[in-house]
């Protein structure tokens, strides 16, 4: 064992019947009510079968992975609190002594779902752009003239973009699923991958926009895309999910997607930060619940 390395703890969903091939397993743990499956694949893996210990999901997490540092093992808990929001179905989970990560990332699987059903996500989306994201930017007065640049940040489906082609922008279609930028150039539009938590905007724009993109991303990373977005341009246009905290959904599209809900204070305290200035903020519903649609200057 590996004292220094992080244990690597696999979770599993209460009728996971598979056989982790490939896993090298050194335990199978499981709760209340997981004894048979939990039993069946102990059994598959000639590994050895131990009941969760008692207590806080988050304790009982922790001193299992003090147990297993360098090691692999899988957990079965149906009822288990765990101090972190996952997606649905099979998920590892690492502990490294100061916290908990997901493997794949949160915005690796929220990706990986985008890149599976761009075409679901197309029927379940509304086909007009979003309206008073759009009429944000006329308040912006001489600062957005027509033939001014955009960078759009997750196009998606295009749907935004042609609307603002129309109100005579120039816009730079991009997303970070290949899906939706293939989408893109079969409705005869040119676009971009670009992904922006890892790749350069390039620029500069006189404008970035991001419709229902900022909610995949943590408060870390969405620090990380508004100083590279405040490189970029003078302004920033974008939505955001109102809420408290985080939580993992399947809505839609049938896979799991992260989001990341903000509260006005620490939303607007994060663009101060990293360098922007808000001239407005509104609030508006939709049918998953509140929505902060924001215009920013530099």
């Amino acid at each position: 064992m590996n004292l220094m390395c992080p244990a690597r703890l696999i979770v599993l969903p209460p009728a996971y019947r598979g056989s982790l091939t490939g896993e090298r397993i050194a335990r199978v743990y499981a709760g209340p009510g997981a004894e048979e499956p939990a039993g069946l694949l102990a059994e598959n893996l000639g590994v050895q079968l131990v009941g969760l210990p008692s207590g806080p999901g988050d304790e009982v997490l922790r001193e299992i992975a003090d147990q297993h540092r360098g090691e692999t093992v899988a957990v079965i808990a149906p009822t288990l609190d765990l101090p972190i929001a996952l997606p649905a179905g099979r998920v590892v989970i690492e502990h490294d002594g100061d916290g908990w990560s997901i493997l794949p990332s949160a915005n690796e699987v929220t990706l990986a779902a985008y890149e599976q059903a761009a075409d679901r996500f197309r029927e379940s989306i509304p086909r007009d752009p979003n309206g008073p994201l759009l009429e944000l930017l006329d308040l912006a007065g001489d600062r957005l003239r027509p033939g001014a640049t955009v960078l759009e940040l997750g196009s998606g489906t295009g749907r935004d973009a042609v609307e603002l082609e129309e109100r005579g922008y120039r816009v730079r279609r991009t997303d970070a699923a290949w899906s939706f930028v293939e989408m893109m150039r079969a409705d005869g539009f040119e676009a971009d991958q670009l992904n922006a938590l890892v790749d350069d905007f390039g620029g500069p724009y006189d404008v970035v926009f991001a419709d229902a993109v900022f909610l995949h991303f943590d408060p870390d990373q969405l620090a990380v895309v508004l100083r590279k977005a405040r490189e970029a341009a003078g302004l920033l246009a974008f939505t955001t999910r109102e809420g408290d905290g985080d939580e993992w959904s399947n809505r839609y599209l049938d896979l799991p997607r992260h989001f990341t809900m903000w509260q006005e204070e620490p939303l607007r305290q994060l663009l101060t930060d990293t360098g922007w200035t808000v001239l407005h903020l509104e609030r508006h519903q939709s049918r998953v619940g509140g929505w902060f649609y924001v215009l920013a200057t530099a």
